[in-house]
């Protein structure tokens, strides 16, 4: 199954860390962030999990839940949680599924043989509040996810949802932004008051709070 953007994510039920969940009731109201690693008690994943659980605070400043998988067992996952703690500093704080009859991740097409294996690849979604896929992301298995990306990513969606503006490359928090091509520039000087036309397609504005 190909999940794109704007699809309605796949809800399912499954063993978590934190016991049985089901997918939608668990992320009720919320963002998520879901994503897939290889297997447990691995070199990148320890990290990978580790920078998730560091960001925690980050997350739910945005109202954002993260949530793990793989095809290893609960008991598994809990084992090595030990390591995650130890290795990077930050105790394990979002649930890992298991997904050892890869139900879940058939339906999220995390499985990819020609990867080298049956193991689930380096997925990401960024799911909304409506449960409508937002970003897709896929690493091979040899390179970490930079998850400081993920959070920018989050943050433009955010934006972007609330006010009539795009991001640009490499935008981050407080930067200006680009005015959507559907405003008019009087009608975005009305609306957001300092407008930079650059182009007739390409007007600046600051940030806007919202």
């Amino acid at each position: 199954m190909t999940i794109r953007l704007g699809d309605e994510a796949p809800d399912f039920k499954a063993d978590t860390t934190d016991g049985p969940i089901d997918f939608y009731d668990w992320k009720q109201g919320a963002w998520a962030v879901f994503f897939s690693h290889p297997a447990d008690f691995t070199p990148v994943c320890t990290t990978e999990l580790g920078a998730t659980a560091g960001l925690k605070g980050e997350f739910d400043k945005r109202n954002v839940k993260a949530i793990a998988i793989s095809v290893d067992s609960v008991s598994d996952h809990k084992a090595w949680a030990g390591d995650i703690g130890e290795v990077t500093g930050n105790p394990l704080n979002f649930p890992i599924i298991a997904d050892p009859d890869r139900t879940v991740s058939n339906q999220y097409d995390m499985l990819h043989p020609n990867a080298g294996d049956t193991s689930t690849v380096r997925s990401v979604f960024i799911i909304d509040p409506a449960n409508k896929v937002r970003l897709t992301l896929t690493y091979p298995k040899s390179v970490g996810r930079n998850f400081n990306e993920i959070l920018r990513v989050i943050d433009a969606l955010q934006l972007t949802d609330k006010a009539s503006v795009s991001t640009p490359a490499d935008w981050v928090q407080g930067d200006k932004v680009i005015v959507s091509p559907m405003l008019s520039t009087a009608d975005a000087i009305a609306k957001f008051g300092d407008v930079e036309e650059v182009k007739p397609y390409l007007r600046w504005t600051p940030q806007p709070k919202v």
